[in-house]
């Protein structure tokens, strides 16, 4: 019986400790006049309005129209493995996405901009300070998908 007790306490442990690496959503979410919220000063985070070399990526150009570009975005983050839609309208949508081993929350966020004839893109660790490049690989695997369809140039 103790040892059934421990593995219970420890399983139990195991899982509010993963609960805890989810972070509670950030407040600052969503478009403002500004654009896409600001990335924190830590490097885990990636922004196509950010004007720091640091954060700074590439906003997706749009190749033909933006309603359908729009709708092939919105179906590949939601086809992103361990990717949660929590917002979508015409031309906004936020993702959750969560790491494989232990459930660290990221937040992806789109923004369609078709005057500009571009998606603005953000992808930002809850939590932590490095994300060795997670985000920053996420945008630039959701491009080259995009790219390979022939809507992005």
């Amino acid at each position: 019986m103790p040892m059934r007790k421990t593995l219970y306490l420890g399983a139990s442990f195991i899982c509010l400790m993963l609960i805890a690496c989810s972070g509670s959503r950030p407040s600052d979410l969503g478009v403002t006049r500004s654009g896409l919220a600001p990335c924190p000063d830590t490097p885990n985070c990636v922004s196509s309005d950010s004007l720091e070399d640091n954060h700074q990526i590439r906003p997706l150009r749009l190749n033909m129209s933006a309603n359908n570009v729009w709708e092939a975005a919105v179906q590949a983050v939601s086809s992103l493995p361990r990717t949660n839609l929590v917002t979508r309208s015409e031309d906004y949508l936020h993702a959750e996405c969560r790491s494989r081993l232990f459930g660290f929350v990221d937040d992806l966020e789109l923004h369609l901009r078709p005057s500009e004839g571009i998606i603005a893109i953000r992808s930002a660790s809850r939590l932590g300070y490095s994300d060795f490049n997670v985000n920053r690989m996420r945008v630039e695997k959701l491009r080259e998908s995009l790219a390979a369809k022939g809507l992005l140039r």
